[in-house]
């Protein structure tokens, strides 16, 4: 039986420069809720379909279950818990908060995540943009209209701040 021993890579998460000693084929999520305790990230189906644990790595989405923990050499990831400013909470989340887009809260983190990067890359999304933007997030509670009318808030609300 072969033995594959811990090692150790550097990584940035929510700002924060870290070393994690970890497994090389580990889940990066598994490393994320418990060596790094940053448990906001969930697990749904552990198969990269639901979209649950979306994190960003260098400012792409990716469904953190598929990802081998040694791949997070020298990332710059952010989870959910990045996301806020302090106890200020972003306009995104105060949106889902406001408009009931969070019921379970097992989709959530993943639902923000989508919806963070669907708002960096088009400030002012149609309809249609949304529904991309956020279709590789699944939800077993909302039915999709409280998420969509979330996300559409916080695009109204964004769009105010400016």
């Amino acid at each position: 039986m072969v033995s594959v021993a811990k090692v150790n890579f550097d990584c940035t998460i929510n700002g924060e420069k870290k070393t994690i000693s970890a497994y090389p084929m580990a889940r990066l999520l598994d490393v994320i809720r418990e060596d790094c305790e940053l448990t906001g990230t969930k697990e749904g189906c552990g198969e990269g379909e639901c979209g649950a644990c979306t994190i960003m790595i260098d400012g792409e989405l990716v469904n953190s279950c598929l990802v081998p923990a040694l791949q997070a050499d020298g990332a710059e990831i952010k989870t959910i818990e990045g996301v806020a400013t302090g106890e200020q909470l972003h306009v995104v989340q105060e949106s889902f908060v406001v408009n009931n887009g969070a019921q379970c809260g097992i989709c959530t983190p993943g639902m923000i995540m989508a919806a963070l990067k669907l708002l960096e890359e088009h400030p002012d999304p149609s309809p249609d943009d949304i529904r991309h933007g956020l279709a590789g997030n699944l939800c077993r509670c909302t039915g999709y209209m409280k998420i969509f009318e979330s996300v559409l808030a916080a695009c109204q609300s964004m769009k105010q701040e400016v």
